[in-house]
């Protein structure tokens, strides 16, 4: 809806039309039209509390009221099953979609309008497929990680069980294996798993995901929030990947990730080696002409994934990770540390500086591990009471005969 009564307002305090064009959103055509017509019917704020925008628009448009009438919304359903059978496509379904409305005396929307009710549909039903359980039959939700590249658009799926960091830096790891490169520069959407705090300016990047960056040697620009031009080439692929791949297989049962990631990856092989509809080529044959030789290479052996936590050291000088604990120097007794926790390695740093370096525990819980360096010099003393310490301790002495 237009902000009729705020447009009004703020031209009646002389602000210029790019000035509250800026301020409410709205195009500087539709505030001029606007202006006009209100000036023409002699509409001058300030109004009648009661007075709405709705209102507002029955008295300067009132052919809007009559349009929206007569115009006939499509049927996002509809449209998202029908997609998914082969050889259907929106221009045949607007085509079908126009003729049923001129049959009931509706007025069709436009095909750009068609496309746009679609698109939003598909972002709100998002991309999520789900698992079944073999012995309860209850649905397992999945969520799609989709990535493409700008001038292809070759794209890369995968399923997981989880939205965590470990999930979201896996995907990045297979989509680089998949493309055999590495991108120069990757532009995630604003969620909570790989941008911590979304800004304008100042975005802070999950320290996961920046060190995986890092380790790849590319950069991480997240997207702005509601600028989806930021990320077209995924924007208009999510819609295209959940007809083509989530729709077609909804009627289909999966039992586990592997068997449902391995449907997935036949589904995106056909829509990678699809033709397009407007150009010669598909997805597949312009990225190998077009786009791979500008990937950067792999690197030897994939990033390792690794998690950070904080935690405060204890009076025993000991962290606390997993329910096992592990030694730092005993002059951090109750500073606060970040933690770097890899399959085999757990560190601790403070301020930047590695303070301390274990191999990670085996054992599920209740395991101490502690370093002799780490602790004071009176509990060395003590660490040497070891069995065979004790045991020599407790031998009485041996006399020599006279």
């Amino acid at each position: 809806m237009v902000k009729y009564r705020e447009i009004l307002r703020l031209h009646s305090q002389e602000v210029t039309q790019r000035g509250i064009a800026s301020s409410c959103g709205h195009s500087r055509n539709t505030i001029r039209e606007l202006i006009r017509r209100a000036e023409e019917k002699n509409i001058q704020w300030p109004f009648e509390k009661d007075m709405t925008d709705v209102d507002l628009q029955m008295i300067l448009f009132p052919e809007k009221k009559i349009s929206s009438d007569h115009h006939r919304k499509p049927d996002g359903e509809y449209i998202h099953k029908e997609l998914a059978k082969s050889g259907v496509t929106l221009s045949l379904l607007w085509d079908e979609y126009s003729l049923q409305c001129r049959e009931t005396d509706e007025i069709p929307y436009s095909y750009r309008q068609f496309c746009r009710f679609y698109n939003e549909y598909a972002r709100k039903t998002k991309a999520t497929m789900h698992l079944t359980n073999n012995l309860t039959g209850e649905d397992i939700p999945v969520y799609i990680f989709v990535s493409a590249l700008p001038c292809s658009q070759y794209a890369y799926v995968e399923g997981f069980l989880s939205m965590d960091v470990e999930s979201w830096i896996t995907a990045h790891i297979h989509a680089f294996e998949f493309y055999g490169g590495v991108t120069r520069i990757i532009v995630p959407d604003n969620l909570k798993t790989g941008v911590t705090k979304s800004s304008r300016t100042d975005p802070i990047i999950n320290v996961s995901y920046q060190e995986m960056a890092e380790y790849y040697q590319t950069t991480i620009i997240p997207a702005r929030v509601r600028h989806p031009k930021d990320k077209p080439s995924v924007e208009g692929n999510v819609g295209h990947i959940s007809t083509w791949i989530i729709a077609s297989l909804r009627h289909e049962k999966f039992f586990s990730l592997s068997e449902l990631n391995k449907a997935i990856k036949e589904k995106l092989d056909v829509v990678n080696t699809k033709s397009f509809q407007k150009k010669s080529g598909s997805r597949q044959e312009t990225f190998l002409k077009e786009e791979k030789f500008a990937l950067m290479s792999l690197p030897n052996s994939p990033y390792e994934i690794a998690s950070w936590a904080k935690t405060v050291v204890q009076l025993d000088y000991h962290i606390k990770i997993d329910n096992n604990y592990y030694s730092v120097p005993y002059d951090y007794i109750k500073c606060v540390v970040d933690v770097r926790v890899t399959r085999n390695i757990i560190e601790a740093f403070y301020k930047n500086i590695r303070i301390a370096s274990h191999k990670r525990s085996t054992r599920t819980e209740g395991d101490y591990n502690t370093l002799p360096d780490h602790m004071p010099r009176d509990h060395r003393k003590y660490a040497e009471f070891d069995k065979d310490y004790i045991l020599e301790w407790e031998r009485p002495p041996v006399h020599p005969p006279y």
